[in-house]
């Protein structure tokens, strides 16, 4: 059982880095694949691989610190999972609505409206305990 903030932010910090791991290796397969070393090499396929993983490794770092702030802050259990779940889950169905279709998908949607509400909950949480007297 999760007892402490600290639990909770290393439990999706980790979650959060096997995501970028896989998306990683969704782009080395594809590299692999399509042999392309450097760049995208004009393949839709690979373009959309680098995508998931670009902007996973862009959002999952500001969400964690955030969720550090918050634990540090003492923060409520509740307000670090939501958080931590938001981003988790957006995360996972953004990469896979990518990994789809380089159309708009459902998932990709979905994940970024996840993505975006764990950043501006904890964006604003952190506001609130920065300010609280």
């Amino acid at each position: 059982m999760l007892t402490t903030q600290m639990q909770i932010v290393a439990l999706y910090a980790g979650i959060n880095a096997l995501i970028l791991l896989l998306l990683s290796l969704w782009v080395t397969r594809a590299r692999r694949s399509h042999k392309v070393s450097i760049g995208d090499g004009g393949n839709p396929a690979l373009l959309r691989a680098q995508r998931a993983h670009g902007n996973a490794a862009e959002y999952i770092p500001i969400v964690l610190v955030l969720m550090l702030a918050l634990a540090g802050l003492k923060a409520s259990s509740l307000l670090l999972h939501a958080i931590g779940l938001a981003l988790t889950f957006g995360r996972i169905l953004h990469g896979i609505g990518l990994n789809t279709s380089s159309n708009l998908s459902v998932g990709r949607a979905l994940g970024m409206v996840l993505t975006w509400a764990a950043l501006i909950t904890g964006a604003v949480a952190c506001l609130y305990y920065a300010l609280a007297v």
